[in-house]
């Protein structure tokens, strides 16, 4: 009895801390490929209420969305694209600064009827967030942004000078072909290094994030991702000079074992309404390491 009950404690404790391995989406969710902006992006959406719109970020696709998207659409429209060049969305030669990019989503919001959104973004997806945020506020309601900086912004000079981002520089034909057929090992350095436990990130996770990237232009486009991040800055201070600080409500979410607070220090040099959080006892990869805080996090942040 006394073995029962000790094991009944700790099952309870293990969706503190674990997930399952990749979520299908709910039934209900409808998934196509949408002309947007001179490509096709490949976009999951169900629900109906208010829209949100869940942006990615490397090393994931909107596959990370699913344990989330399956919440919200009990009373939100969701609505989840693979961005330019990644997933299942296709694969332009060009297209890859933020700015850009978030005439895509803009192209996926006209394409579905949906006039506005309020945004969680998590990673490079913060960096589409942000240039969506600013260069079409009226459209959007409140962002989340999860876990990465923005180029040229607050502390940005200093934070690529990291030697853990090395990868922000690592890209070129040659670079390509070491990487290419060893894709699961590249995607392996990201999640090892930039989790609280690595043991977070289960194997079908890296599995199938890594047979993603191995698709034909897959990782060049990843790389093209990184290689805008110059032009992303100098974009991302001529709009924040132009346009000035996005006023809408934004929530500022850390990794506890990442950027934590952090996160809310560089997002107040371009918004004026911002809150922090944290996902506790995870690293970057939050809804791998801790999705029931995230969750619970957004859906708080989506009430209000």
């Amino acid at each position: 009895m006394r073995r029962r009950l000790i094991a009944l404690a700790l099952s309870a404790l293990l969706p503190l801390v674990t997930r399952a391995a990749i979520e299908p989406y709910p039934p209900s969710f409808h998934a196509r490929m949408v002309q947007t902006h001179g490509t096709r992006l490949y976009v999951r959406f169900g629900g109906k209420g208010p829209a949100v719109v869940l942006l990615h970020g490397f090393g994931d696709t909107g596959d990370m969305w699913a344990p989330l998207a399956a919440r919200l659409v009990r009373d939100h429209t969701v609505i989840v694209p693979d961005l330019r060049g990644m997933g299942r969305s296709a694969h332009p030669d060009t297209g890859y600064t933020k700015k850009s990019q978030a005439l895509d989503i803009i192209g996926v919001m006209d394409a579905l009827k949906v006039e506005r959104a309020a945004l969680v973004t998590h990673d490079i997806g913060n960096m589409v967030g942000y240039a969506l945020a600013v260069q079409f506020p009226g459209r959007i309601t409140r962002w989340a942004a999860i876990d990465a900086p923005l180029p040229g912004i607050g502390d940005w000079d200093n934070i690529i000078r990291s030697p853990l981002l090395w990868h922000f520089n690592f890209r070129g034909p040659d670079v390509e072909r070491l990487v290419r057929g060893r894709e699961r090992i590249y995607l392996d350095r990201f999640y090892d290094d930039f989790s609280a436990d690595p043991k977070r990130i289960d194997e079908q996770t890296r599995a199938h994030y890594a047979a993603l990237y191995a698709k034909p232009h897959a990782m060049h486009d990843a790389f093209e991702q990184f290689g805008a991040f110059g032009e992303d800055a100098l974009d991302n201070q001529a709009l924040l000079a132009s346009r000035g600080k996005i006023s809408m409500p934004v929530l500022a979410i850390g990794g506890e074992k990442s950027f934590g607070l952090t996160m809310a220090d560089d997002l107040r040099f371009v918004a004026t309404n911002v809150t922090a959080a944290i996902v506790p006892d995870s690293g970057h990869w939050i809804m791998e390491e801790n999705p029931r805080a995230t969750i619970r996090l957004v859906t708080g942040f989506l009430a209000q």
